[in-house]
């Protein structure tokens, strides 16, 4: 029986900031940015923009011409949490009327979470092939003004309906995984901003990379020549092209002419260089990107997925594309996300940054932006409040 995904699409949010524009701000050589790290562009979440309006949109999308009534699963997946206690999974099933027969919850260990929760749903659905579950995986990246992370800023959402009729991948069984305890990356309650080690957590990143697909790779029988395409968690486009030289030369190759690293990883980092980090989201958006903007029918191919989390966990897996996929993607629907949101300049794009997202006081009106078909309308009596923009 194959298990896979059935829908599958992303959000971000209706505004970006061209990275130049930030470079030249900040006094810095925009190649820096466009080279060096490989964005050209970040998506901005204005006030009224969160997790739950951003998942909330991409799983609207995912679930066009799905029974709703079949999901009994919703596994929200994020490092951007909203509240301690109760999950963003819960206004999302809400805002999306998904059955009441359905369990919600919210998982949280830094950009891994939406791998795991990919992996947590396939024995559920090997049990209950009549089942769906809708995994979402939705983030805001937030560094501070004027420090070295704020360029690697970005927002958005991926959702996933997965079930035993999949469309577009069918995953393989067998994985590699790896878990240390390090201090790379990590945000502790008090702090609105997260502490990292930049080149700690790069370094970690291909060391993690090394023994997961050493796992990978012995205990499915691939070899790096079975694998087509391949996507990677991509907090940087920079870092995944390194990465993944760094891969094929573990294998036995040489350096990879820029053709064929462009064919087998390039086209998944498409959208990643448009919307900036978006943390759990990426891995997924990267097999969009795969799939929407390669020229080639991809059915049959093979793609290796990599998931890194800082603090950190890592896991390779693979899957198997499936013919027809094309008749079921949203390819449109994604190019005009992009290509529609409105260029912020600077100042724009700080007044956003800085606009208050909710105090102690229990109390908050947002300003009214271009939100898509939700939006964060404040907070009341310490309760957030959610509207549907019909």
């Amino acid at each position: 029986m194959k298990i896979g995904i059935e829908g599958l699409a992303f959000s971000t949010s209706r505004y970006a900031l061209e990275l130049s524009a930030l470079a030249e701000a900040r006094g810095i050589d925009p190649r820096k940015y466009a080279v060096g790290l490989g964005i050209q562009r970040m998506s901005v979440a204005p006030p009224d923009e969160d997790i739950v309006t951003l998942a909330a949109t991409a799983a609207q999308k995912a679930l066009e011409g799905i029974d709703r009534d079949q999901v009994e699963m919703l596994l929200f997946a994020t490092e951007s949490g909203i509240d301690q206690s109760k999950a963003a999974g819960i206004y999302v099933h809400g805002l999306l009327d998904l059955p009441r027969r359905c369990r919600v919850v919210e998982l949280k260990q830094a950009c891994y979470s939406g791998a795991f929760a990919l992996q947590l749903a396939l024995p559920f659905l090997h049990r209950y092939p009549d089942k769906k579950v809708l995994v979402v995986a939705s983030d805001i990246a937030r560094y501070g003004l004027a420090t070295p992370g704020e360029p690697s800023q970005g927002c958005g959402a991926v959702a996933m309906v997965l079930s035993a009729q999949p469309r577009l991948l069918a995953f393989d069984a067998e994985y590699g995984v790896a878990t240390d305890n390090v201090m790379d990356f990590w945000r502790p309650n008090y702090s609105d901003f997260a502490f990292v080690e930049g080149k700690y957590s790069s370094r970690l990143y291909l060391q993690m990379l090394e023994e997961v697909w050493g796992q990978f790779t012995e205990r499915s029988g691939f070899s790096f020549d079975d694998i087509d395409h391949f996507c990677y968690h991509t907090p940087v486009p920079k870092l995944v092209e390194k990465a993944h030289q760094s891969l094929a030369s573990l294998a036995g190759h040489k350096r990879l002419e820029a053709e064929t690293l462009a064919r087998q990883v390039g086209i998944s980092l498409d959208y990643g260089r448009q919307l900036g980090n978006s943390y759990t989201a990426t891995l997924f958006i990267g097999l969009s990107a795969l799939l929407e903007r390669s020229a080639e029918d991809l059915s049959g191919r093979r793609v290796g997925f990599y998931s890194y989390g800082s603090g950190c966990i890592a896991e390779y897996f693979s899957g198997q594309v499936l013919p027809g996929y094309r008749d079921h993607l949203h390819s449109d629907h994604h190019r005009d996300q992009i290509e529609g949101r409105e260029i912020l300049d600077v100042e724009a794009y700080e007044r956003f940054y800085s606009a208050p997202r909710g105090d102690a006081s229990g109390e908050l009106t947002t300003s009214r932006n271009l939100t898509s078909g939700f939006r964060f309308a404040g907070i009341e009596q310490h309760r957030r409040i959610y509207e549907r923009l019909d």
